[in-house]
């Protein structure tokens, strides 16, 4: 998922606005129906049974207009019937609600856009007494096998609940004793309001819906597919925002997806830390003999070659999968980018090739066919939204009962490509010409396009973010343009590593060097996640060689290294960094942003227009500067992550050198807390009024806050226990930034606004650590504070010293230096001898 900072995931594990859903559904009531039908309330479980079932030719009469699919589905006048087939009760049933058409004006952040997901539930569809069917809500999320055990028990502790029930008004024409099939009328349920057909109650809060209009309420449709029916409704809600008087009406059509689920489940795949896959996963009661254990199963696409073609696959040929992987392209997309899009899914096939597949995904045009239906379960698509939201999101539906993924709907907001824009012009501008305008050319944007698309089909396939693919790669290769051209500067396009901004401009880095690929982990992680195994008849009997195969791949190339994105201490693991230093990196990347300052008017200027442009683009470039900073103060305290398993001889943790600590200590010294004087620009404060005090200032302060952190310090003092005289101690890094912040001390020179500024904040920071420390009393249940570890004797120990300092030099300062320097003095004796209240 792209976007402009980390939530992630997020998303992060799925990339997806939905929140989870929880599987245990109320149960609603629905209203009276808009249509002239008796007055009903099919969902109240309690209701007392009808008089019976009817002769089947007098519900569903001559007048019936029937479609023939997964069910029969009848429409008699302005009712509308569902036919079960008994074969299919108590089949899962994946229901995927949608929104088809967005009502004006309601949004919350990405959400309420058309094409959006609004609801998922797996139900069953089952006969109960007193000729009813009962829809049950399905969960997954407990499992045991034992039939003479555990199996029991398990289920006499997760009975599923029944969220609707229904008067079966007819049965099949064979006979009511040898019936094949149920008729219920699901008018009334449908033309309400429920969770397992419409909106999840969470996201009608997110979207700040109450109750349902019924008059303004009705089914615009019904479908009936061989493996699904689509179910088109309208629904006007009340707009009810908390503590606010109820609004006027919102009008939603939605689309809801009944999708069958396969009658035995596809052959999971294990989840492994190593290979960056979503997962889904359940408790098994059988897996520890003495306890549970929690398993995990990556998400993928079922593919399996043509029985026509098996021994041609296990003997190592390219294979046509038996169901490729297919997305379409929406029709409101506009078609100058439609054949960047495509790129973007087919340049996947190159990976799928690793894992014995050709032909395995494919990106087509939208027929024009007006039975066609983006909404259609069967059809992935790429979903463009005319929205000024300035990202991209590819989650995905899968059977949770075994991973398999069974849709996806990819979001591309118009917007995105602003997003892409600016990346590419402050990233590299310095490099490419073709980056120095505020309109790119189409042939550039297409190529971003096309990036964005690689990226989020990603996610649609399984995969996560790879942040750690981009440490793989030496600094050094990034200005290497042959190297470039056969590896690519990230190993994975799944990373957050947008554009090349290490290269410099004498190095004549071509466009192949600074945009993300397909690259050498997104074919290993689809070859390692889509391998077909047949040999294996289970997913435990395939696990010890699936693991073997990751050590022996990751022992040969490092680059296949996958580096999560939820590791806040890990430095290799970063959004938006690049190489394996993030001090050289970053030090390059500073050369090139020095080069776009002064142009930042002549490149934006736009015909009648003000100097906006300029001004969120020097905004951007201060970002990216930050960003830098931010990369190389990861690796204070930080600690290398690498999941491993017992059969390899090597350690899951270490701490980041000494060495490396110190010297991102020194580039934190020298680029930010000694005054970035090139931010400073006359034109740029003239005409675009940016404020380069505060901007500096802002960088500074969430500088200090990430090193003078209580977390941060901790993990540097436990690291001096275990490993004593060998790590970049908490200590050292108080000496180092006071030798960086506090250089007027001792060279008796005046003190500019820049650095005053900044040693307010390193003294404040410093007051907020030993702020408490007079009442600190341990508690295991919370995490350390400062006053509970080493850290506040530590910082005191630092104030006294900077207090003696600061008390010598006061004497020969002058002006604002020396009214400074006696504020500071005054707010040291307050942190060290707080007055008594």
């Amino acid at each position: 998922m792209l976007r402009l900072s980390i939530v992630v995931c997020a998303v992060f594990l799925q990339g997806c606005i939905l929140p989870q859903l929880k599987k245990k559904k109320k149960v609603s009531k629905a209203p009276v129906a808009v249509l002239p039908v008796p007055p009903a309330n099919p969902n109240a479980i309690n209701k007392p049974p009808a008089a019976g079932p009817k002769p089947y030719k007098q519900v569903i009469t001559d007048k019936a207009v029937t479609d023939i699919g997964l069910f029969k589905v009848h429409r008699v006048d302005e009712k509308y019937f569902f036919e079960i087939p008994d074969s299919l009760l108590g089949r899962d049933i994946l229901i995927v609600n949608r929104i088809s058409k967005a009502a004006a004006g309601v949004r919350s952040g990405m959400a309420g856009y058309a094409g959006d997901q609004i609801g998922e539930n797996v139900v069953r569809f089952e006969k109960g007494p007193s000729n009813r069917i009962f829809i049950k809500s399905m969960s997954f999320a407990e499992r045991a096998s034992d039939t003479t055990g555990m199996y029991t028990s398990v289920m006499n502790s997760s009975l599923q609940p029944l969220v609707a029930a229904f008067d079966v008004k007819a049965y099949g024409q064979d006979s009511i004793k040898k019936a094949k099939s149920s008729v219920i009328d699901v008018q009334d349920y449908l033309n309400g309001d429920n969770d397992v057909f419409f909106f999840d109650a969470s996201v009608k809060r997110m979207l700040s819906l109450g109750t349902i209009i019924t008059d303004r309420s009705y089914i615009s449709g019904i479908r009936s597919f061989p493996s699904n029916i689509e179910i088109r409704t309208v629904k006007t809600y009340v707009k009810s925002v908390l503590g606010q008087p109820p609004a006027g009406p919102v009008t939603f059509e939605l689309n809801s997806s009944m999708v069958l689920l396969p009658e035995k489940p596809m052959k999971p795949r294990f989840y492994d830390p190593r290979v960056g896959y979503f997962s889904t996963g359940y408790v098994d009661y059988d897996a520890n003999p003495q306890g549970i254990k929690r398993i995990q199963m990556i998400t993928r696409w079922r593919l399996e070659p043509r029985p026509e073609d098996v021994e041609k696959y296990k003997k190592g040929e390219l294979v046509e999968p038996q169901k490729p992987i297919v997305f379409y392209i929406d029709p409101a997309t506009p078609k100058k980018w439609v054949p960047y899009l495509i790129k973007g899914v087919n340049d996947w096939q190159v990976a799928f090739e690793k894992a014995g597949f050709k032909n395995a995904i494919i990106a087509k045009e939208a027929p024009k066919d007006p039975n066609w239906s983006i909404d259609d379960a069967r059809h992935n698509a790429i979903v463009y939204k005319p929205s000024d939201i300035p990202n991209a999101s590819g989650p995905h539906v899968n059977d949770p009962r075994s991973g398999e993924i069974i849709e996806t709907h990819i979001n591309w907001y118009h917007n995105v490509m602003s997003l892409v824009h600016n990346w590419y012009l402050i990233q590299a501008s310095a490099t490419d010409p073709r980056a120095r305008k505020m309109t790119f050319d189409d042939d550039l944007m297409g190529q971003l396009i096309r990036f964005v698309s690689s990226h989020e089909v990603g996610h649609t396939l399984g995969l996560r973010h790879n942040f750690g693919a981009s440490s793989t790669v030496p600094v050094a290769n990034l200005r290497n343009r042959k190297w470039l051209e056969e590896h690519g500067h990230t190993p994975s396009i799944m990373d957050y590593a947008r554009f090349n901004y290490v290269a410099q401009p004498e190095d004549n880095i071509n466009e192949k060097g600074m945009m993300p690929h397909i690259g050498e982990y997104d074919k290993w992680a689809i070859e390692w996640g889509y391998k077909w195994m047949p040999e294996f008849a289970t997913a435990q009997e395939e696990t010890p060689a699936l693991n073997k195969w990751i050590i022996e791949r990751l022992a040969a190339n490092k680059r296949l290294w996958f580096g999560t994105e939820m590791d806040a201490f890990d430095p290799r693991a970063q959004s938006e960094d690049l190489g394996d230093n993030a001090v050289l990196a970053g030090t390059y990347g500073i050369k090139n942003l020095k080069r776009i300052v002064p142009n930042i008017i002549s490149w934006t200027n736009q015909p009648n227009e003000d100097y906006s442009n300029a001004r969120a683009t020097y905004n951007d470039l201060v970002n990216q500067f930050n960003r830098y900073i931010g990369h190389a103060a990861r690796n204070i305290g930080g600690t290398y992550s690498t999941p491993r398993t017992v059969e390899e001889k090597a350690a899951l943790f270490e701490d980041v050198p000494y060495a490396r600590q110190k010297d991102a200590v020194a580039f934190i010294n020298r680029e930010i807390f000694t005054t970035p004087t090139w931010l400073i620009n006359k034109n740029l404060i003239s005409y675009a009024g940016v404020d380069p005090v505060n901007t500096i200032r802002n960088i500074q302060a969430s500088t200090l806050s990430r090193l003078l952190n209580v977390a941060v310090l901790n993990r540097m003092l436990t690291a001096e226990g275990l490993n004593p005289g060998k790590s970049y101690t908490a200590d050292n890094l108080f000496t180092d930034l006071k030798k960086g912040i506090w250089t007027e001390l001792y060279s008796h020179s005046q003190i500019d606004i820049y650095r005053r500024n900044l040693q307010r904040m390193y003294v404040e920071n410093l007051s907020a650590l030993v702020e408490s420390s007079a009442v600190s009393v341990p508690n295991l249940s919370r995490a350390p504070t400062a006053s509970d570890t080493d850290i506040s004797a530590l910082v005191r120990a630092h104030l006294n010293d900077l207090k003696l300092d600061v008390s010598k030099a006061i004497p020969s300062a002058t002006g604002l230096s020396k009214a400074h320097l006696k504020d500071v003095l005054f707010r040291i004796n307050s942190a060290l001898e707080p007055p008594r209240k």
